[in-house]
């Protein structure tokens, strides 16, 4: 199971300063979880410029030219971030049994270690 999944919030910790234009420290969702090249995409987190071949639509408008978008990061840069104290922590699993529709099933559930909260 990953520790990492769409829709978490994480914070970058590894990188330049953000107050020296890195993005350490930042937090933000994440969009895509690219599990082959072990990265992750994160919203508002390493911006590029990209410059794709100008085009045009069916109905004539012009598509292309620079435009900025969020750039893969390696995952063991970024931690996920505890909902309750808002500060990167280690995720941890355990199994527990749940009662759905009166039928038992065991689950791995996901847990922030240094607090003991469940994400």
């Amino acid at each position: 199971m990953a520790n990492i999944k769409k829709g978490d919030l994480v914070q970058v910790i590894t990188g330049r300063k953000q107050d020296k234009g890195g993005d350490r420290g930042k937090q933000g969702k994440v969009l895509e979880v690219l599990v082959e090249q072990n990265r992750v995409v994160v919203e508002g987190v390493n911006y590029v410029t990209r410059h794709t071949r100008v085009g045009q639509t069916q109905r004539g408008t012009k598509t292309g030219g620079i435009e900025t978008v969020e750039a893969p990061i390696h995952i063991s840069n970024v931690a996920v971030v505890d909902p309750s104290t808002k500060k990167p922590t280690r995720v941890g699993h355990r199994v527990e049994e749940q009662v759905k529709d009166g039928v038992k099933r065991t689950v791995r559930v996901r847990y922030a270690k240094k607090s003991g909260k469940d994400l």
